[in-house]
C-alpha cells in the first residue's frame, strides 16, 4: 500500500489463489464455479419472503420498532437502529411478523435510477421489531449462514442482477421478489460459507477502517480550509497589522484600516430570479438552480444546465452577468440551512430560478473576494439569523441578511486576499481530491473482493483463519 493513495497494489486479488477445479455453472452471469459448489435457486437459501407492515401511529400501548429502508446500512449490509421508528403493531400481527436475529431483509419498494430497489441487509438485533411494508423478511434456511448470504446478495446487487426483477410503478420501483429469488447462484457448504463470511468480515473491516481514516483526514482538511478563509476575510493576511474593535460581536478585532459596513453596500441590489415556463424551443434559456451551486468552491457549475422558456423582456431584465453573486433565498434544511452564496463566472445567456436572487457586485468590490466573505458568514451561521421557516421550506430574509455588518478592506487588498485564498484552497482541494480517489479505489476493491469470494473466483479458505 502506498502512503499517498492507500492503494493495495496494482492487482490486489492476485494474492489469492483460485480453487483447484472449476466447472461450468450453466448460469450466464456466474460462469465457471468451483467444482464442489452446488448451483441452486436463490430462493432455496430462505424459508420465505414475508411482506412487512406499517401499523398505526404510536399509541404508547403496542409501540414497536419498525425497520425501514432508511435503516439499511448499505455498506456493511446490516440494519442500523440508531434512530428507530416506532409504530403501533397489535400483538397478533407482531407475533406473526416479528424479526429474528439472523433474518435477511429485502428492499421491495423504493429505489431510483442511481440506487435501484433490491438491497438486502442482515438483521442482527434482539430488540422486538418488525419491518415496514416496503421491506420483506426472509428467514434463512438451515445449512446456510446468514452473514454469507448478506455478502452474496451484495454481490448480486453490485452486478445489477436485481434490476432484472424491477417493475416500475407510479414513480416508485417495485421488486418482483419471486423473480429475484428465482435467480441461480453457486453455493458452497455451510462450513465454507462461514469461512468466507469470516474472511470478508475481517477484510472489509480493515478496508472500512482505512476509508474512515481517510474520511477523517478530509474532514480535517475541510475544517482547515474554512478556518483559512474565515481568518483571511476577517483579519487580512498581515498578522502584524494594527487592529481595532469592529463593534460587531461575531467579528471582534479587525485591521485598523478596514471599514465596517453593511453587507448590502457590497452589491447594487438583490433581484429575485424567475422559473419561466416549460422549454418551447424558442425562448429556451439556462436557469441556474440551487442544485447548480458548488458549495465547496462557491461558484456556479453548469455541467447539466436546466433549460426554461423565458421571454425576451424578462430575460433581458434578469440576465446574469459574469461576476454576479447568487444568493440562495429558499430551500435548505437543518443540516444545510438556506443562505449559501456563489459566484457566477460564465458568459452563457442565463437567468436564476425563483429560489435564487441575483446580486450584482458594487464598484470597488471584488466578486471572488465577496464569495469567500459570504462563505465565512455561512460557516459562522450568520445567515441563520435571517431565516424564516415557511411550509417546510426555509426562506431567507435577504434585507435582514444584507443588513449584517462586516469588515471590508480596499479593492487592492480584496484582490490580494482572493489570490492568496485561490492558491491555498486549490492546494487543499487537490489533496482532498487525491484522498477521495483513494477512497473510491478502496470501495471498488471492497466490492470486487466480496464478489470474488462469494462467486468462487478466489479461494479464501486458508486466508479465513486469523
Amino acid at each position: 500500500m502506498t502512503a499517498e493513495t492507500g492503494r493495495l497494489g496494482p492487482h490486489p486479488l492476485q494474492r489469492f489463489a483460485p480453487y483447484p477445479e472449476y466447472r461450468d455453472s450453466g448460469v450466464e452471469w456466474l460462469g465457471d464455479a468451483p467444482a464442489h459448489w452446488k448451483v441452486k435457486r436463490l430462493g432455496t437459501t430462505v424459508t420465505g419472503c414475508q411482506n412487512g407492515v406499517w401499523g398505526e401511529e404510536p399509541d404508547g400501548l403496542h409501540d414497536t420498532i419498525c425497520v425501514r429502508v432508511a435503516d439499511f446500512d448499505r455498506t456493511r449490509f446490516r440494519v442500523k437502529l440508531d434512530t428507530p421508528t416506532l409504530r403501533s403493531i397489535g400483538p397478533q400481527l407482531f407475533r406473526s411478523r416479528r424479526l429474528v436475529h439472523g433474518d435477511l431483509l429485502l428492499e421491495k419498494s423504493g429505489g431510483g435510477d442511481k440506487q435501484p430497489v433490491g438491497a438486502v441487509v442482515l438483521y442482527q438485533h434482539d430488540r422486538p421489531s418488525v419491518c415496514s411494508n416496503f421491506v420483506a423478511r426472509m428467514p434463512v434456511a438451515d445449512d446456510h449462514w446468514p452473514r454469507y448470504l448478506a455478502y452474496l446478495h451484495a454481490a448480486l446487487y453490485a452486478a445489477k442482477i436485481n434490476t432484472r426483477s424491477i417493475k416500475q410503478s407510479t414513480g416508485i420501483q417495485n421488486l418482483d421478489s419471486s423473480s429475484y429469488l428465482n435467480e441461480s447462484v453457486g453455493l458452497p457448504g455451510l462450513s465454507e460459507q462461514r469461512a468466507i463470511a469470516d474472511f470478508l468480515d475481517r477484510e472489509t473491516a480493515r478496508i472500512d477502517a482505512l476509508v474512515a481514516k481517510k474520511e477523517r483526514l478530509i474532514k480535517l482538511l475541510q475544517e482547515k480550509r474554512t478556518a483559512l478563509i474565515t481568518r483571511a476575510v476577517t483579519r487580512g493576511l498581515d498578522s502584524n497589522v494594527p487592529t481595532k474593535d469592529s463593534g460587531v460581536e461575531w467579528l471582534g478585532e479587525i485591521p485598523a484600516h478596514w471599514e465596517v459596513k453593511r453587507l448590502g453596500t457590497t452589491v447594487t441590489g438583490c433581484q429575485n430570479g424567475v422559473w419561466g415556463e416549460e422549454p418551447d424551443g424558442r425562448y429556451d434559456t439556462i436557469c441556474v438552480r440551487v442544485a447548480d451551486f458548488d458549495r465547496t468552491r462557491f461558484r456556479v457549475k453548469l455541467d447539466t444546465p436546466t433549460l426554461r422558456s423565458v421571454g425576451p423582456q424578462l430575460s433581458r431584465s434578469r440576465r446574469l452577468v459574469h461576476g454576479d453573486l447568487l444568493l440562495e433565498k429558499s430551500g435548505g434544511g437543518d443540516k444545510q440551512p438556506v443562505g449559501a452564496v456563489v459566484l457566477y463566472q460564465h458568459d452563457r445567456p442565463s437567468v436564476c430560478s425563483n429560489f435564487v436572487a441575483r446580486m450584482p457586485v458594487a464598484d470597488d468590490h471584488w466578486p471572488r473576494y465577496l464569495a469567500y466573505l459570504h462563505a465565512a458568514l455561512y460557516a459562522a451561521k450568520i445567515n441563520t439569523r435571517s431565516i424564516k421557516q415557511s411550509t417546510g421550506i426555509q426562506n431567507l430574509d435577504s434585507s435582514s441578511y444584507l443588513n449584517e455588518l462586516v469588515g471590508l478592506p480596499g479593492l487592492s487588498e480584496q484582490r490580494a486576499i482572493e489570490d492568496f485564498l485561490n492558491r491555498e484552497t486549490a492546494g487543499i482541494d487537490a489533496l482532498t481530491a487525491k484522498i477521495r480517489e483513494a477512497i473510491d479505489y478502496l470501495n471498488e476493491f471492497r466490492t470486487a473482493l466480496i464478489s470474488a469470494a462469494v462467486t468462487g473466483r478466489i479461494d479464501v479458505r486458508e486466508a479465513a483463519s486469523p
